[in-house]
């Protein structure tokens, strides 16, 4: 049986974040990890906001962000994948399962919920790891 074009295009796009813009919406909306975490932006709204929001983490992990991916199921309207999140900076490193959830429309995304395993933990990796 072969994969339904939309769960392709979840692993291609847990290969390479920064490449999100090529799948998404105009007004896509995105729902953060770190949405429960007081001070932090609960959601980017638009196609830009977005890029942004993915390239940054990226950029924050200093490139050494993996999304492990071990499942992903899509349809026409929904798609979710799961795994595991590795990053390592200042020698240290941090792992933990994910899921992201996703909305789909006419083939393009516009809707996602990030959820990491703890969202608090990753957010307190990065706090204690800044960057150079």
């Amino acid at each position: 049986m072969t994969e339904h074009p939309n769960a392709t295009v979840l692993r291609d796009l847990y290969a390479d974040l920064t490449r999100i813009s090529d799948y998404v919406a105009d007004d896509v909306v995105l729902h953060a990890a770190e949405r429960d975490i007081p001070g932090a932006v609960p959601v980017y709204a638009g196609a830009q906001a977005v890029l942004n929001k993915e390239v940054g983490l990226v950029l924050r992990t200093a490139g050494t962000l993996v999304m492990d991916v071990d499942f992903v199921a899509a349809n026409d309207h929904f798609g979710a994948a799961s795994g595991y999140l590795r990053a390592n900076l200042n020698g240290e490193s941090i792992a933990m399962p994910f899921c992201g959830l996703w909305r789909f429309r006419d083939g393009r995304i516009v809707e996602h919920w990030e959820n990491a395993y703890s969202a608090a933990e990753f957010a307190e990796f990065l706090a204690r790891n800044p960057l150079p």
